[in-house]
């Protein structure tokens, strides 16, 4: 298969007249429908200044078109379902039972609670200053030996996501994680998918919006953001 972002340009293309807004922030870029959903993507500190006019040009190779892509998708896409499960993905997985856990970006609260469990973790990022982080030249070796990876989201629109899933064995479970993640059934085709865990807000949510504009990054809006989770 394409990358995502590729792959549901192709199936779904990008309907300008369908959005209302783009707002970008340092941390985060938002997308509001004009139906009021709004999809969100990390930036990880890339320069996004994208207008309307500008992305109607959409050019995917571009680190910032695909970022607005992303949160576009999300908005697109995400509230298609009712989730049955709203849960944070510690609760739902039983991590005390596998023996290699490989993180894929740098989850801080989720690193605390692994922590607190006695659960032995091995976190790659390439941006995080962290002493927890493993020198990312040793990824592969990792991901090689992994029976759980959690998965950043924003490996998507960096277009990390092929080579790190690809990366796993055949009985590897991965589990997508973070506010940047397309929550939809066609994720389960790519490798080794068993779970994605993402974040759905409310119809036409300024605050969110705001807190983007202000340069907000997810802990600001967790008080509004709802985590959601299915499985194929």
């Amino acid at each position: 298969m394409q990358e995502p972002i590729s792959y549901f340009y192709k199936k779904f293309g990008i309907k300008t007249r369908q959005i209302d807004e783009i707002v970008c922030g340092e941390k985060y870029v938002g997308v509001k429908l004009k139906n009021g959903n709004i999809g969100v993507c990390a930036t990880l500190f890339q320069k996004v200044d994208l207008k309307l006019k500008e992305f109607e040009k959409i050019d995917i190779n571009l680190i910032s078109h695909r970022i607005v892509a992303n949160a576009y998708f999300n908005a697109l896409l995400n509230y298609d379902r009712h989730y049955e499960k709203q849960i944070d993905i510690f609760d739902e997985i039983d991590f005390g039972k596998y023996r290699n856990i490989v993180m894929i970006g740098f989850f801080g609260s989720l690193t605390e609670k692994f922590k607190k469990a006695d659960i032995n973790l091995s976190i790659f990022d390439l941006e995080s200053k962290s002493s927890k982080i493993i020198d990312i030249n040793r990824q592969k070796e990792f991901l090689a030996k992994a029976d759980v990876v959690i998965l950043s989201s924003t490996t998507v629109f960096n277009n990390t996501f092929l080579d790190i899933i690809n990366s796993t064995y055949e009985n590897c479970r991965i589990f997508t994680l973070g506010p940047s993640t397309i929550l939809h059934p066609d994720m389960f085709k790519y490798k080794n998918i068993h779970k994605i865990f993402g974040s759905v807000f409310k119809n036409n949510d300024r605050e969110l919006l705001d807190i983007i504009r202000n340069d907000g990054g997810t802990k600001s809006f967790l008080h509004i953001m709802q985590k959601v989770c299915f499985e194929g």
